[in-house]
């Protein structure tokens, strides 16, 4: 990010303030994820964190258990879900919702889609190859949490490492060093 020079940030702090409020707005307006942010913060408030929870919980459960003609479809599915998870945890700044939903997301795929996560194969290889990095990469994230916060993920996360270790992406799981258990 640049920095102002000091010259100039004395001189915009010396404007008036109805100027410094104009300009302000002007900038955060130009900003998405800043307008996005500043939402949730100022008008919406930390109440409103599990009505955004409870939304995406609803989007994480329902896409997943259709029918899927291709694995790359649910592949593509799973991809957006999780560029809306990660988006929830920038604006939010909830890990502990962000690693949770995204359990909460591999859980369901190896209840629902049994038959396009049980073997290794061609068309199936792109799709677990996803899945053992999610999972690898949740991991990561929730061993970054509060130890707390780790009773209330293990019952998911062991569900999600023995789905990845009795399904097709058992060599990809082991390849990546996850462990069977967890916690």
């Amino acid at each position: 990010m640049p920095v102002l020079p000091p010259v100039l940030r004395r001189a915009l702090l010396e404007l008036p303030q109805k100027e410094k409020d104009q300009l302000l707005a002007r900038l955060v307006a130009q900003d998405a994820l800043l307008t996005e942010q500043l939402t949730y913060r100022l008008l919406e408030g930390p109440d409103a964190l599990a009505d955004r929870r409870a939304a995406l919980r609803k989007q994480v459960d329902d896409p997943v258990r259709g029918y899927h003609q291709t694995p790359n479809d649910l592949l593509v599915i799973l991809r957006q879900l999780q560029a809306r998870l990660a988006y929830h945890a920038r604006i939010t700044q909830d890990a502990f919702g962000e690693v949770e939903l995204s359990l909460r997301l591999l859980a369901n795929v190896f209840e629902h889609q049994p038959a396009l996560v049980a073997q290794l194969h061609g068309p199936t290889q792109p799709l677990l190859q996803h899945l053992v990095r999610r999972a690898q990469e949740t991991l990561k994230q929730a061993e970054k949490l509060h130890p707390d916060y780790h009773l209330e993920l293990a019952a998911t996360t062991n569900t999600v490492l023995a789905g990845l270790f009795g399904s097709g992406a058992a060599p990809l799981a082991r390849e990546a060093g996850l462990p069977s258990r967890w916690g």
